[in-house]
């Protein structure tokens, strides 16, 4: 593709349609306690686990997604022949490329970086990466092995399965949740070599939790709650949820529900039951397994969860398929954005570092907050307060660990799913894909915040060494003799995008001046929307910027 654009300069003005927010807050009194108490074990939905409407949390109720037409200039007797400028080949920008050039737009996306997806990033075999210490990696992944650097799920609801059926996106289940794999909180009496089955830290805490409800009621601590029927009704589901015998729980002496030691085999062979690792109440409650259960039952995080076969920017490059990779330059950092007296113009450089301008009737900034504010633009000072509210997205990292062998699956039957610890490795993924071949790769740390910092400001190698020596804890000496090769990533420290998620003040008036855009610019991203960190929420900010720009073309024409 060709470096230098050539200038193309339209006459756009008028106004522009304006989104406001609702959201809403319940609280309880006594009733509420319980839930919220409940609600940590993963016995009932917390607040972050309740319903969103079509694009997010609380949208403005009468604003409803309507894709923008041709014939809806051609009603005014009128051909589209308007130019729009996306700043960012991410999710919202290509997505906001592609729904204006449906529309009979014409479209020019210019990205940074040398690859689309932004912080949905894949790394496969032979893939590099030069962050901004100057610090080189390359994927050494054998054939069929990749990485998913950010993001990695969908949830079965979400709009991005929406564009996989349009676009033709294959795509699979990915396993969120696994029974077989661990639990591991060392500063909660974790030892190495003494993981804890998910499915076991399940069954305890649900036995203990069945164990003291129902005594509760027996009790008549309940009385002023539950009629005598609803006791009755109460304790039939706890004792089938706590796997309760006589209303106990600790004093059965195996459960199956735990797991086994030794698994079933024969019909005339039992299999060994595991027998109760934390022989009381106080300390199953003290490992606070329970806390990580709210996870599988939250709104976003809910089985089933897909992801593109492939790798999970396999999804933007069937969206720059579609738009025509000769709308789409790479290596084209913007460094202005400014609004004129009949459209906007853009300043971007090529590769070499030089300056071209592009004239254009709109532009849609999807690139993060804190780079847009950057750019040389004329916005204005309301615009700039609004982008300046978001700090540099949050520091997330990830290694990639690729092993000779998939033993995880071989020697603890794990097949995807996710180990929760309380170490600064925060989250171990196993692979949703390439099940039963030889070899995989599982993701050794998922971090946020000071974890990912630490990690962030070692070499690759220290990373690799830091979480592999934790991992041994876990899984035992094959996490570190099978291991071949890692890659690693700190958000904060890739070039054009510095950061990962960042979440937008939805009651600001300056948030809400960025929703309304600035002259013929328009702003997109996860972050403009009420679910940031989702790719769903950077379409739905996608979708609104590009309403409410076509509206504002259509009633000018």
């Amino acid at each position: 593709m060709a470096d230098k654009l050539d200038l193309l300069d339209e006459k756009a003005t008028g106004g522009v349609s304006r989104r406001g927010f609702l959201q809403a807050v319940g609280v309880g009194s006594s009733a509420g306690v319980m839930l919220g108490a409940m609600g940590a074990i993963g016995l009932a939905p917390t607040a972050a686990a309740q319903g969103y409407g079509p694009g997010g949390l609380a949208h403005k109720q009468d604003w409803r997604w309507s894709p923008p037409s041709r014939a809806d200039f051609s009603a005014k007797g009128k051909k589209n022949t308007k130019h729009v400028i996306v700043v960012g080949a991410g999710p919202a920008g290509l997505c906001s490329a592609y729904e204006l050039q449906k529309a009979g737009y014409k479209v020019t996306v210019l990205e940074a970086r040398h690859r689309p997806g932004g912080r949905t990033l894949t790394m496969r075999p032979g893939d590099k990466e030069t962050d901004l210490d100057g610090v080189t990696q390359v994927a050494r992944w054998d054939d069929g092995v990749y990485m998913n650097c950010g993001a990695g799920r969908v949830a079965q609801w979400m709009v991005t399965m929406e564009y996989y059926r349009e676009l033709g996106v294959p795509y699979q289940v990915m396993t969120n949740a696994s029974a077989e794999a661990y639990l591991y909180n060392e500063k909660r009496g974790s030892t190495p070599g003494n993981p804890t089955k998910y499915r076991t830290a399940k069954a305890d805490f649900y036995g203990t939790v069945g164990e003291l409800l129902t005594y509760a009621a027996d009790q008549g601590a309940l009385d002023g709650k539950l009629t005598e029927e609803d006791k009755v009704n109460l304790k039939s589901f706890l004792s089938s949820l706590g796997s309760l015998k006589d209303g106990k729980y600790w004093d059965a002496p195996t459960h199956s529900d735990r797991g086994y030691s030794q698994y079933p085999s024969a019909w005339n062979v039992e299999g060994t039951e595991l027998p109760p690792t934390r022989p009381d109440m106080s300390q199953t409650l003290a490992s606070r397994f329970g806390n990580y259960f709210e996870f599988e039952n939250s709104w976003e995080q809910a089985m089933l969860m897909f992801q593109p076969i492939g790798g999970m920017d396999t999804t933007y490059q069937y969206f720059v398929r579609a738009i025509g990779a000769h709308n789409v330059f790479f290596n084209s950092p913007v460094t202005g954005v400014e609004n004129t007296s009949d459209g906007v113009k853009v300043t971007y450089q090529d590769k070499r570092g030089r300056s071209y301008q592009l004239a254009a009737d709109f532009a849609v900034v999807a690139s993060p907050a804190h780079v847009a504010r950057t750019f040389t633009n004329n916005w204005g000072a309301d615009i700039d307060t609004g982008l300046g509210e978001f700090a540099k997205g949050s520091p997330v990292g990830k290694i990639g660990l690729q092993y000779a062998s998939r033993w995880w699956e071989t020697d603890h039957h794990i097949y995807g799913g996710i180990t929760e610890t309380d170490m600064d490795l925060q989250h171990i993924w196993y692979p949703s894909y390439g099940y039963g071949e030889r070899k995989g790769l599982i993701i050794g740390y998922y971090n946020t915040g000071t974890a990912a910092s630490t990690y962030g400001a070692l070499s690759p190698k220290d990373r690799e060494a830091r979480a592999v020596a934790q991992g041994v804890k876990i899984h035992g000496d094959k996490y570190r003799t099978e291991l071949e090769h890692s890659f690693s990533i700190a958000w904060h420290k890739v070039p054009h995008i510095q950061g990962a998620w960042a979440y937008p003040n939805l009651s600001s008036p300056y948030f809400q001046k960025l929703q309304e855009g600035a002259g013929n610019v328009y702003f997109a991203g996860d972050w403009m929307s009420e679910i940031s960190a989702w790719q769903h929420g950077a379409f739905w900010a996608a979708r609104y910027a590009v309403q409410s720009l076509h509206e504002k073309a259509v009633a000018t024409v």
